[in-house]
């Protein structure tokens, strides 16, 4: 993980008119089955190249300045089967999850014995140190410096993943990462943020081929 990149000469503009598009990447085995997957590097199902293939014509008429994608293959298989031109930006990657990686909701509850959930409980150590909320908010705040100037000169579409796409919102919104829970966001969506009133604003939110019946498992 790179942590010393450099901030930008200038501040982030007050209002922007380009719009932040998000597409979270196509379905994997590991999201189809509701399996917590952050840095383990699985590529897309079948399903999940045709909702990539979607989303691609659903942001076909942005005008884009800047288009970036997490390094693992499950997003940048989803930006080239959108028909997008991305930049690998290392902070895109999805939380680490530790030794929750792999492992469903039912699962880590039924072993705990409580409601447990990564925003509000937080992840443990395993392979790896994992990640509490505020550090992956962090790394969207990194991201954020580096869009928010793009904006002025255009779209900006980002291609990561569900749960650090969620946190980025909250941190674009100004509110806390937590809120990040109260939005779900689906496999192979496309989601707009912008401003309206000088304000930052969602857009358009988890919007894909079908309406979802059931919140996403992961």
């Amino acid at each position: 993980m790179v942590t010393n990149d450099p901030l930008p000469n200038h501040p982030a503009p007050d209002n922007p008119s380009g719009k932040l598009i998000l597409l979270r990447h196509g379905e994997t085995e590991w999201s189809k089955q509701g399996k917590h997957t952050g840095l383990t590097d699985v590529p897309l199902t079948a399903r999940g190249e045709d909702l990539a293939r979607g989303a691609g014509r659903l942001v076909a008429g942005y005008d884009f300045s800047l288009v970036l994608t997490s390094p693992l293959q499950r997003a940048r298989q989803t930006a080239e089967l959108a028909g997008l031109q991305a930049e690998v930006d290392p902070f895109l990657v999805e939380w680490d999850y530790g030794g929750y990686e792999g492992r469903t909701t039912r699962e880590i509850r039924s072993e705990l014995g409580y409601n447990w959930s990564a925003f509000t409980h937080g992840v443990i150590r395993g392979d790896t140190p994992g990640e509490t909320v505020e550090e992956v908010a962090a790394r969207a705040s990194r991201v954020l410096t580096r869009v928010l100037p793009a904006m002025e000169h255009g779209d900006v579409a980002l291609i990561a993943h569900g749960h650090f796409l969620r946190i980025l919102t909250a941190v674009y919104l100004r509110l806390a990462p937590r809120f990040g829970a109260q939005i779900t966001l689906d496999a192979g969506s496309v989601s707009v943020l912008g401003y309206y009133r000088e304000q930052p604003a969602i857009l358009s939110w988890n919007y894909g081929a079908e309406l979802p019946k059931v919140p996403s498992e992961s």
